[in-house]
């Protein structure tokens, strides 16, 4: 099959993103440990460290199989019920060819010139900059673009971006993406629960009775110490993982972008005026991980799962030949009260209709085929003079 470009480099990065998920997937199996060591801790109160730890190394064994079909029934469910998840947080709808005539077009073309089968077409009410897609294979992918994104780019920008979210799809960046997010919530899931039970069997623990303190201290108490620093390993690492997994493919979806429409331009001229405007309100940092850009940022950009638009227009500039024309500033849309909510507005509108029906505008746009000023007076359907002279 085809390949995007910088096909060697895409190799490598699947290749990492598999040991990744791995990786992943072996922390389910390390936070099953550390449930282990807690329950030992717990009811052998007396017992010594190594002790504990050879009967929870027991347990957990015992208990990898049923830590791997739960793990499995968490990935079928949501392998089958993520796209609706995600429809039902962000509020995204399916959209036709006759919905969304400009959008459709540019993505079929898109795909025609491939040879790739077509994801689903779908959007977001919301007046952020972004777009992302989903999926796990053929029959669900699809990409999600949002109203402002359509009303603030033109159809080379948001061909662009249709591109880079196509080439995600392509390099199966988003099936890899879908399944970090599944494991890793499994692994949130699990510590949130261990930290709970431990919190409530704490309190009940640390005020029993017994004369057994110095045992306490020495075996039970430890190895809490140690399963709790498990889990908070675990967890760490799970989002440490997940954004590996989204820096390093931007710069790839933005090559393959280039490669696709033949218009670094565009692309940069796409980032630039997304940059800074693509919050998602009311989303979860899991959709946020998958869009085009994430202004989510934790400490010192350690945390960002997207590299950063200017880091991004720079790889641009320097090896697709791209020209960046630097930060933009975009006027922000009017807000006009729609003819139900504003009868005078209504009034005005119907008046202007009549006005321009009986005289021509002061001010007439350029002559041009579909022009209306230029049916009415050289149309031979027109009430113009020079029409009824011919």
């Amino acid at each position: 099959m085809a390949a995007y470009g910088l096909y060697t480099h895409i190799q490598k990065n699947r290749r990492r993103s598999v040991a990744l998920l791995i990786g992943l997937f072996f922390l389910v199996y390390l936070l099953t440990f550390a449930g282990a060591l807690l329950g030992r801790a717990f009811t052998q109160e007396g017992a010594l460290l190594d002790y504990l730890i050879a009967r929870a190394w027991g347990d957990m064994i015992v208990a990898a199989p049923i830590a791997t079909v739960g793990t499995a029934i968490w990935i079928l469910f949501a392998y089958k019920f993520h796209q609706s998840l995600i429809d039902a947080l962000t509020g995204g709808h399916e959209v036709s060819r006759a919905e969304q005539p400009r959008l459709y077009n540019l993505l079929e073309n898109l795909c025609i010139s491939r040879g790739i089968p077509m994801p689903k077409l779908k959007v977001m009410e919301s007046p952020a900059l972004n777009a992302f897609a989903t999926g796990m294979n053929e029959k669900q992918y699809s990409i999600t673009v949002t109203t402002g994104l359509l009303d603030r780019l033109d159809d080379a920008e948001t061909e662009a971006v249709l591109a880079h979210e196509l080439t995600h799809i392509r390099n199966g960046d988003v099936r890899m993406m879908v399944i970090a997010v599944i494991i890793a919530g499994v692994i949130s899931f699990v510590a949130e629960l261990f930290f709970r039970i431990m919190f409530r069997s704490g309190a009940r623990w640390g005020g029993s009775s017994g004369g057994s303190s110095s045992n306490k201290k020495g075996g039970a108490g430890a190895a809490i110490l140690i399963a709790i620093v498990i889990i908070a390993v675990a967890w760490a690492l799970s989002i440490v993982i997940r954004f590996a997994l989204s820096r390093a493919r931007e710069f790839l979806a933005d090559a393959g972008a280039v490669e696709l429409t033949k218009n670094p331009d565009a692309m940069i001229m796409a980032l630039r005026k997304i940059e800074g405007r693509g919050e998602l309100p009311g989303v979860t940092s899991s959709v946020m991980e998958m869009c085009v850009d994430n202004p989510r940022e934790g400490f010192a950009d350690l945390f960002a799962t997207h590299p950063s638009i200017e880091s991004r227009v720079e790889a641009l500039v320097n090896n697709a030949g791209g020209r960046d024309p630097g930060p933009l500033a975009l006027e922000e849309p009017e807000d006009t009260p729609s003819a139900d909510e504003n009868p005078q507005a209504q009034d005005e509108t119907v008046a202007d209709e009549a006005d321009n029906q009986t005289a021509p505008s002061k001010s007439a746009p350029r002559p041009g085929p579909w022009n209306p000023t230029e049916v009415l007076t050289r149309g031979p359907w027109g009430g113009g003079n020079e029409g009824q002279g011919r």
